[in-house]
C-alpha cells in the first residue's frame, strides 16, 4: 500500500486569474484509495479554484496534474478521468437542467451507456438512498435550496464515481438530512472523497484527514 499511486496528484501547482496575483502558490496534493479528506480554509481561499483545476476546468499557470497515474495537461486528458470523479458543485443549479429530478439523475448514466430502463433504476435507487424519491417527478427549479442540494448530489452519485469532490455539500441541509447524505456516501464504495466545508466537525464520522488551504499553501495531516 505503501507504494499505491495515488488517484489524483498535484504538482507545484500555481494559479491565478486574469489580471490578479496567483493565489495558488505551489500547491501539492495526494489524494489516495481510503482517503476521506475535508477541505478548510477562509474565503477566497482558492478552494474550489482547486477542484476546478483537478478536472481541468481551469488550467494551471505552471505545475503538473495526474489523475489515476496518468499526467493530464490538456482537455483531451481529462476526459475519461472524469467519468470517474464526481465534482458537487457549490451552487446546485449548475447541474440540475432537466425537466425533472428523475431526468436529471438519469442524465449521467445514459452518458455512460446504460439502457433507460437500467439507467432509471439505478436513479431511484440513489434518489432512495438519500431519502428523497418523493422528489423525482419534481421541477428542479421549484425545489428549494436544501433539496436542489441533494438532488445534484444524487445526480453524480448515479454514475458510480471511483472519486468525489463535493463543495460545501452539506449547506441548507437539516440534520437529518446532513445524516442520511454521510450515510449514502459510506455506503457507496467511493474510493476516495474531498469534502469543501466550513462545517468539519458534523462530518468528522466519514472523514479521515484535514487538508487546510492558507495562502495559496495545502498543508495535509491527519484528522
Amino acid at each position: 500500500m505503501a507504494h499505491q499511486l495515488p488517484l489524483i496528484e498535484l504538482k507545484g501547482i500555481i494559479f491565478g486569474y486574469p489580471n490578479s496575483p496567483p493565489i495558488l502558490h505551489g500547491v501539492d496534493l495526494s489524494v489516495r484509495s481510503g482517503d476521506r479528506l475535508i477541505l478548510v480554509g477562509g474565503n477566497g481561499a482558492g478552494k474550489t479554484t482547486l477542484f476546478h483545476l483537478i478536472l481541468g476546468l481551469l488550467q494551471p499557470w505552471s505545475g503538473e496534474i495526474q489523475l489515476f497515474g496518468k499526467r493530464c495537461s490538456r482537455e483531451k486528458d481529462f476526459k475519461e478521468p472524469r467519468q470517474s470523479i464526481g465534482l458537487l458543485f457549490q451552487d446546485p443549479d449548475d447541474q440540475l437542467f432537466s425537466p425533472s429530478v428523475l431526468e436529471d439523475v438519469a442524465f449521467g448514466p445514459l452518458n455512460q451507456g446504460l439502457s433507460h430502463r437500467r439507467a432509471e433504476e439505478r436513479s431511484r435507487l440513489t434518489l432512495e438512498a438519500l431519502g428523497i424519491s418523493h422528489l423525482a417527478s419534481r421541477v428542479p427549479y421549484h425545489l428549494s435550496g436544501g433539496e436542489k442540494r441533494l438532488c445534484a448530489l444524487a445526480t453524480i452519485l448515479a454514475m458510480r464515481p471511483r472519486v468525489l469532490l463535493l463543495d460545501e455539500p452539506t449547506v441548507g441541509l437539516e440534520d437529518q438530512a446532513v445524516e442520511r447524505l454521510l450515510g449514502c456516501i459510506s455506503s457507496m464504495g467511493i474510493e476516495a472523497l474531498v469534502i469543501i466545508s466550513h462545517r468539519p466537525q458534523v462530518l468528522a464520522p466519514v472523514t479521515n484527514g484535514l487538508l487546510r488551504l492558507e495562502q495559496g499553501r495545502l498543508t495535509q495531516m491527519g484528522c
